[in-house]
């Protein structure tokens, strides 16, 4: 059975085949609005969300399919204590698919493996969002026409922002990619992202300090909220702020084609009067994420009788995962990691977190 936990669990022609299929729903919706009659999506979303879980209701419901599930895990039993693994294992007895988000990072591996049905990380924690970036990437294939030979720059929040890591790893599979990695020095990316990720890819990436002396060469500007609670005081977050907040004035030296991406929500990295900047494309992408939702439910059900193509690593017993976000530190799971291929290095088996 397939699921998708992260971008890579797609091969790259995959990927094209569920932008394609999404770009005929858009032309065509008509023909799939009974395309899922009689199926039932849960939609279990243990931390708030607006776009994300909505945007999967909506594509359901437009494939004529309906939906189940909760907002909040204290309308769930997870506030009695029940495990994650219990809970998607009952969930899985009365529904078609599952897409689920969790505060914990590491939470959709273990969903996965007790899972009776097609499983959809949408999000968990701080580790990956790959709906997100699929929905990135079918903004970047209609605004440019191709994921090749392209200057993105990633701004903001590099250090927690799952959404820059999973479109840094997609990304990466593609010809002439090169990142510019606009942050404070406190946000930087994760060394993981670095060294399992960039490194191996031979992706060219480069880093700066403000959005200024980096946007002349991009061809697109992905902007993440500076998060005021990453730093150790009001005056460092002070410090940085400004630097990172995209205005009229920051955009004179960029391309008349550049597009300007965000995953919202919105704080106030982007003033509003970039709002009706033709380059700006942050609420189409958002419309774009129910349609490529449809695309990646159809498929997922449509490959529900094929094996997973992500079997099972070796892995080894480890100490305690240091990662403070780590399902593992909330929930009783056996403290696993894999070796990585390119240094020998012990991860994480649930957050890909470093094992000293």
């Amino acid at each position: 059975m397939r699921h998708l936990l992260d971008t890579t669990d797609l091969t790259l022609s995959e990927i094209d085949e569920m932008v394609s299929l999404a770009l005929d729903i858009i032309e065509n919706g008509d023909k799939y609005a009974k395309a899922c009659e009689g199926k039932k999506l849960a939609t279990l979303f243990f931390e708030p969300s607006t776009r994300t879980r909505l945007s999967f209701e909506a594509a359901m419901l437009e494939l004529g399919g309906s939906v189940l599930g909760f907002s909040e895990a204290s309308s769930s039993s997870t506030a009695k204590g029940e495990s994650v693994g219990d809970t998607i294992r009952t969930v899985s007895n009365y529904a078609d698919i599952i897409a689920m988000r969790h505060p914990h990072e590491g939470a959709a591996f273990v969903a996965k493996r007790k899972t009776l049905v097609p499983l959809i990380n949408a999000g968990d924690g701080g580790h990956a969002h790959p709906t997100q970036t699929l929905t990135d990437l079918l903004t970047i294939f209609r605004e440019k026409g191709s994921f090749n030979n392209l200057t993105i720059g990633l701004c903001g929040d590099l250090k927690f922002g799952r959404t820059v890591h999973s479109l840094i790893k997609a990304m990466s599979r593609y010809s002439n990619i090169r990142f510019v990695l606009i942050s404070p020095e406190e946000l930087k990316v994760p060394e993981y992202i670095i060294k399992d990720v960039l490194l191996p890819s031979g992706a060219e990436y480069t880093e700066a300090k403000t959005i200024e002396e980096a946007i002349p060469e991009l061809d697109i500007l992905y902007m993440t909220r500076v998060q005021r609670e990453r730093f150790a005081t009001e005056e460092e977050y002070l410090k940085h702020r400004d630097a990172f907040i995209l205005d009229l004035e920051k955009l004179k030296g960029a391309k008349e084609y550049l597009t300007i991406m965000h995953p919202l929500p919105r704080v106030n990295e982007i003033a509003e009067e970039v709002d009706s900047d033709k380059r700006a494309k942050y609420f189409e992408q958002a419309l774009n994420g129910k349609y490529i939702r449809m695309a990646l439910i159809l498929t997922l059900l449509n490959w529900r009788n094929e094996p997973d193509n992500n079997l099972p690593e070796s892995y080894i017993e480890c100490g305690k995962c240091s990662n403070p976000h780590c399902i593992s530190n909330y929930q009783s799971l056996k403290n696993l990691c894999k070796i990585s291929e390119t240094d020998g290095t012990k991860r994480c088996i649930y957050c890909e977190n470093e094992i000293l």
